[in-house]
């Protein structure tokens, strides 16, 4: 399962979605639009998915892992450090459930701070 991920007018993702319940749920709700905050190098928004916390869930991820977060239903974008991480580490405010990852160049991310409109799509076949 693939989508793509638009934040703002110029950033366009394209991501791969694991097997898994999350992955499944965030799929069938498509498209879901947001307005984004960042939480560091964080981009999360609320959807209307409702999934419980996995047992796979963690709070430590890699950059470009998508992490879903129950306590706010919310779909989170993960590209470097957050106020939470110690060191380096890219680390979630709780217990995500990881749900795909981005393909391609991280870099566009970078820039971003505030509040941003996000559209996630299934990409066309």
């Amino acid at each position: 399962m693939e989508i793509i991920i638009k934040i703002g007018e110029e950033i366009e993702l394209h991501a791969e979605l694991n097997d898994t319940d999350t992955a499944y749920k965030i799929y069938e709700a498509l498209p879901i639009e947001g307005r984004g905050s960042t939480w560091g190098k964080e981009i999360y928004f609320s959807t209307p998915v409702k999934a419980p916390l996995g047992e796979s869930a963690r709070e430590v991820l890699e950059a470009g892992e998508l992490g879903y977060w129950p306590n706010m239903q919310a779909f989170c974008i993960f590209y470097g450090p957050t106020p939470a991480s110690r060191g380096h580490e890219i680390r979630a405010a709780g217990p995500v459930n990881v749900f795909g990852k981005v393909k391609g160049d991280l870099a566009p991310l970078q820039g971003i701070s505030g509040s941003v409109n996000v559209v996630v799509e299934k990409k066309p076949v």
